[in-house]
């Protein structure tokens, strides 16, 4: 016996000891036993002195199962002992997995050489977050899980789905060697290296996004650019289509585009050079700069009757209007082209860009041209840069055989773990096609008839650079990792972040997660946002976050009955995650 139990205070209970305590191993986090005729409470040791010692209330042992939870208090009967390795397995598990519905994390860093074995479905079928400072040992506790997962010889998980976002190319080294040691498992490295990248060079089909991720691309900063966008992506259709009946849709586009300026008031020498600059880029074999108009006793082309006299008044400009006025149908319906499947480019957008921002009146009105010509500028600048070339896709594909491609290997095989090298591209680029690619596997698993029956799981590196607070939800009306955290899981979409800030993280994200493995933290603003958005943290927790060594971590969560602290092993091989060796490269 232990001791005596001298006070119970809410979920503590007081204990004076009845051994030597200087004989002793440490018993601090050691979880002990107050017996009393058929009960069992569960309670950790908190804090040892030589005479007491303080035990928190963790749960309860009832018929051969634990109950996490203090519903339950011993009573000042009860016995207290150490509890005992057949009660231990209850809680942290067993120690040899014996099917595939567990996973090896690491050893228990209380009691020694044990093995703390995690139910699969409990970690990984929800939201996840690995946080700790730089050094701490994330890149080699995300490694070491993966490698883990992949390491058995009986119990592989070829069907699984992991995509990867990483912030600096270190997961490569990691993971190369996994396919070695079992023949079903590829790895695929997707780069965002154009010159000398190793692995496949990362493409986007425009015609899969949508206007919130162009949104993304382009970095809307107002609501009112976005209705733009969206009609640039009903034109880019329209422009680029070859039915029979298209150049109806095209020539009543040119038209109200042209009559917008004839009848803007603007002085004749602006209206001329805005029709020509129009005509000069689109044009239809009826309506162009060298389309006909005839008047009694002449013939001229529309170019010619543009031409201004010497007082700067278009003479021809009611003949200009009759003519194109004859081109505007009308009651045609282009809201049929939006889910139209059609291979456009970048130039082809910025093509369509310029009409949506003449049939928006940019042209008219200074107010408008403030916060809508930005677009164009911004898509001309994407058009025109080396990232252009993650966009440059020429096969039509569909959703679905995006991302069937995306999880094959080079030799034809399924790729289990697929890591998107983000690290050649700046961060607003980066940001962007992680939420562009994240937002394209959601909406395919939100539209499948069987509902999670292809599972997906997204890794973010340095989450707290992409997985923000920012202008999504105001601008968009929603931010796709918060409505991933929120609605993923019945989808099976499951996000799992990595990250040294978790204050910087979005609120709604790191709060929908359910499982967390914590390294050592040390910044106190980090400190307490993980103690005030983390659920069922105690303070005693996060003080032992302070004191923790590189690769060891408090895991806790639904995959954990109580919280544990795990050392997980080095990764064989490591990501290339080491500090400099500043020694060397002086000397």
């Amino acid at each position: 016996m232990l001791g005596k139990i001298l006070s119970i205070e809410g979920s503590y209970v007081q204990v004076e000891l009845g051994i030597d305590i200087t004989s002793q191993a440490s018993l601090i986090h050691i979880h002990v036993i107050f017996e009393d005729d058929k009960s069992k409470i569960v309670g950790e040791i908190q804090d040892v002195n030589r005479d007491t010692m303080r035990v928190a209330i963790v749960g309860e042992i009832i018929e051969d199962s634990f109950y996490s939870g203090c519903l339950k208090k011993p009573s000042f009967r009860s016995t207290l002992r150490i509890i005992r390795m057949d009660e231990l397995s209850l809680i942290l598990g067993n120690q040899q997995i014996r099917d595939n519905r567990q996973v090896y994390f690491g050893l228990s860093t209380v009691y020694p050489n044990y093995r703390v074995n995690v139910d699969i479905n409990r970690f990984f079928n929800h939201h996840f977050a690995i946080l700790g400072n730089t050094g701490a040992g994330k890149s080699f506790t995300v490694s070491r899980l993966i490698q883990n997962l992949f390491a058995g010889s009986s119990y592989v998980p070829i069907n699984s789905n992991i995509f990867i976002f990483d912030a600096y190319g270190e997961y490569t080294s990691a993971f190369t060697s996994l396919e070695k040691k079992n023949p079903m498992i590829r790895y695929k490295v997707i780069t965002t290296d154009i010159e000398n990248g190793t692995g496949e060079l990362l493409k986007i089909p425009l015609w899969l996004l949508d206007a919130d991720d162009f949104a993304q691309l382009l970095k809307v900063d107002h609501p009112n650019q976005l209705p733009i966008i969206e009609k640039a992506l009903t034109l880019v259709k329209v422009l680029n289509s070859n039915h029979p009946d298209i150049y109806k849709h095209k020539n009543d586009i040119l038209a109200r585009a042209i009559l917008d300026i004839l009848l803007s008031g603007s002085d004749s020498g602006k209206i001329r050079d805005q029709i020509t600059a129009i005509l000069t880029n689109f044009h239809t074999e009826e309506l162009n700069l060298e389309t006909k108009i005839s008047q009694p006793g002449y013939v001229r082309t529309l170019k010619q009757c543009l031409y201004t006299d010497q007082t700067g008044k278009m003479q021809e400009m009611e003949a200009v209007v009759d003519l194109v006025s004859r081109f505007v149908v009308d009651g045609l319906d282009l809201s049929k082209y939006q889910n139209q499947n059609t291979v456009f480019s970048l130039q082809d957008l910025e093509n369509a860009m310029d009409f949506a921002l003449i049939s928006e009146g940019v042209l008219k009105s200074n107010r408008v041209f403030d916060y809508a010509n930005i677009l164009g500028i911004r898509l001309h600048s994407l058009a025109n840069s080396e990232a252009s070339k993650y966009f440059d896709c020429s096969e039509m594909m569909s959703r679905e055989t995006y991302i069937r491609k995306l999880i094959t290997a080079s030799d034809g095989h399924k790729a289990q773990i697929v890591n998107f090298n983000i690290s050649h591209v700046d961060d607003r680029m980066a940001k962007a096609i992680t939420k562009i690619i994240s937002r394209i596997l959601f909406t395919f698993s939100s539209e499948q008839k069987e509902r999670a029956k292809i599972p997906f799981h997204i890794i973010i590196e340095e989450a707290h650079r992409y997985v923000q607070n920012d202008l999504d939800t105001e601008i968009l009306g929603y931010n796709i990792f918060d409505r991933i955290t929120k609605e993923g899981r019945k989808y099976g979409i499951i996000l799992g972040l990595i990250t040294q800030r978790p204050s910087e993280l979005s609120e709604t994200s790191i709060s929908q997660c359910s499982n967390f493995l914590i390294l050592r933290t040390l910044h106190p603003k980090d400190l307490s946002f993980i103690k005030n958005m983390i659920p069922n943290i105690s303070g005693e927790i996060v003080e032992q976050l302070k004191l923790l060594q590189s690769g060891s971590c408090i895991a806790f969560g639904t995959a954990f009955k109580v919280p544990v602290s795990i050392k997980f092993e080095k990764p064989n091989p490591e990501p290339l995650s080491n500090n400099a060796d500043i020694q060397s490269a002086w000397y």
